[in-house]
C-alpha cells in the first residue's frame, strides 16, 4: 500500500485542523503508519511459515493457525488505519463545496464579492462535520480495539496453544514464532490507539466548549442594551443655561455576514 499518497492526501486536512487535530495526525504517522511500515509488517511476514506444531500430518499446522490467528494483526492494523483517516476527508470535501460556491458567486456578483469571510472556518455546516469526523473516528478506533481484544485474548500472543482440530490425529502443541516481539509491537499499537481515542475526545470537547462560549457571550450582547446620553442646554426666562441629560437605551443587533453552511 502507498502510504505516501495517504499522507498527502490528509496534509490538506492539517490546516483546517485544531491543536488538538494536529497533534493527532503526528501521532498517525509518526507512532503508527512509520513504526507498522517499517517495524511490525516485517514482524509477522513470516508469521503462518515458522507456526510450528509437533506433528506432520498434513494440513493439521494450517487449521490451528487459522483457528488460532484468523485476522493478522498487519491488516487489521492496515484496515484500522485507513477506515480512521477516512472521515477526515468529509472535512476537505465540505472545505471544496464551500470554494465552489465562492467561486460561483463570484462569476455572477463580480470579483469582489464574497459569499464566505474564509471557506476553511469552523462555523455553521462545517462545524458540524468536523465534530462528526471526530465521532466518527473515535466510534472507529474503539471498534477496531474492541475486535483485536475479541480476536485475541487482552491482546495477547501466547508462545503455545494447543489445538485438537481436524485434520489433527490428536491433541498437538503448537508454537508461535517471535511472541515477545509481537507481544511488544501490539501494545505499543494499542497504546497509540488509545493516545488518539483520548486526543479525539479532547478536541470535540474543546470544539464544543468553544461553541458555548461564542454562543454565550453573543446572547450577552442581544440581552444587555447599552446607554447612549446626550446633553441638551435649555435657556430660562431669567437668561440662565439650564442643562438637561438625556440618556436612551438601544440593543446592540449582528447580522451574520456569510451563510453557515
Amino acid at each position: 500500500m502507498d502510504w505516501k499518497t495517504l499522507e498527502a492526501l490528509l496534509s490538506g486536512v492539517n490546516k483546517y485542523s485544531t491543536v488538538f487535530g494536529r497533534i493527532w495526525l503526528s501521532v498517525v504517522f509518526v507512532f503508527r503508519v512509520m513504526v507498522f511500515v517499517e517495524a511490525a509488517e516485517r514482524v509477522w511476514i513470516d508469521d503462518q511459515k515458522d507456526f510450528d506444531c509437533n506433528t506432520r500430518q498434513p494440513g493439521c499446522a494450517n487449521a490451528c493457525y487459522d483457528h488460532f490467528f484468523p485476522v493478522s494483526h498487519t491488516r487489521l492494523w492496515a484496515l484500522q488505519l485507513i477506515f480512521v483517516t477516512c472521515p477526515s476527508f468529509m472535512v476537505v470535501l465540505h472545505v471544496a463545496y464551500r470554494e465552489e460556491r465562492e467561486r460561483k458567486y463570484r462569476i455572477a456578483h463580480g470579483e469582489n464579492a464574497r459569499l464566505y469571510d474564509n471557506t476553511g472556518q469552523k462555523h455553521g455546516g462545517l462545524w458540524w462535520t468536523y465534530l462528526l469526523s471526530l465521532f466518527f473516528k473515535t466510534a472507529i478506533e474503539v471498534a477496531f480495539l474492541y475486535l483485536l481484544h475479541l480476536i485475541y485474548n487482552n491482546f495477547d500472543l501466547p508462545r503455545r496453544v494447543m489445538c485438537d482440530l481436524w485434520p489433527c490425529p490428536n491433541q498437538v502443541d503448537c508454537y508461535n514464532s517471535r511472541p515477545t516481539e509481537k507481544r511488544v509491537f501490539t501494545y505499543f499499537m494499542v497504546g497509540a490507539s488509545a493516545v488518539c481515542i483520548v486526543l479525539n475526545v479532547c478536541e470535540i470537547f474543546y470544539l464544543i466548549a468553544i461553541r458555548v462560549l461564542r454562543i454565550s457571550h453573543r446572547g450577552s450582547l442581544h440581552a444587555s442594551p447599552k446607554k447612549r446620553c446626550s446633553e441638551i442646554f435649555f435657556i430660562t426666562a431669567s437668561g440662565n443655561k439650564l442643562l438637561c441629560q438625556i440618556c436612551l437605551l438601544y440593543q446592540r443587533e449582528t447580522v451574520p455576514l456569510s451563510p453557515s453552511f
